[in-house]
């Protein structure tokens, strides 16, 4: 029963893999996606008045280069889980990116001299904008990545689910580090990672049903 099983898997993925790819579908479906989340960002948001002076600030740089790289290692994570009996082994470092990368500019930080208290730093001006904005504009590419996703043959569904969610989050943060006028990594750290905490938890949730064969 075990083997008829896993031949079924199997054959499955394969016919779905040579109709549709699911890196083709996944491309198209966040394509789709994105101009939702972008006119949320634009009518409740908008780009901060000061970005050209910002981005001379490293530390405004670096929150687009933790979000991207979120979004990639969860994009390529994604097409690996959705072939049959895929698993995180050998996969998993890529997330050690986006937070080396965060560990790098805390430590920098800590090195040069500030004006204001760690704390202060920390929770920042927009804890409660990045907490709801994040997961709202990550809604609608979550469902597009979870499309995506039932053209493959992912065989732990909860876990699929749970990568898209961290694919979603990372553009949604991408499109809200543009407005966020807290660059200090401390502030990154904690509130940008709990908002994708939150809806990594929805994608697992919805990806155990969405999902399942």
């Amino acid at each position: 029963m075990r083997m008829d099983t896993d031949q079924l898997i199997r054959t499955l993925a394969a016919d779905n893999t040579r109709a549709r790819p699911v890196g083709f579908v996944l491309a198209l479906a966040l394509l789709a996606a994105a101009p939702v989340s972008l006119l949320m960002f634009f009518t409740e948001l908008g780009v901060r008045p000061d970005v050209m002076t910002a981005m001379r600030n490293p530390f405004f740089d670096l929150k687009f280069a933790v979000t991207l790289a979120l979004a990639t290692s969860a994009i390529l994570v994604s097409l690996h889980l959705s072939r049959p009996e895929a698993s995180m082994r050998g996969w998993g470092w890529l997330f050690m990116i986006p937070a080396g990368l965060l560990v790098a500019g805390i430590s920098s930080e800590m090195m040069m001299p500030q004006r204001l208290p760690m704390m202060t730093r920390l929770v920042g001006q927009n804890s409660r904008v990045c907490m709801s904005a994040i997961p709202a504009m990550s809604l609608p590419l979550l469902a597009a990545a979870l499309i995506a996703l039932r053209h493959g043959a992912p065989t732990r569904p909860a876990l699929a689910g749970a990568i898209a969610g961290l694919l979603s989050a990372g553009i949604a943060a991408t499109f809200y580090a543009s407005h966020c006028t807290d660059d200090s990594p401390l502030f990154v750290v904690t509130w940008y990672t709990i908002a994708t905490a939150l809806v990594t938890a929805i994608g697992a949730l919805a990806g155990s049903r969405v999902l399942r064969f």
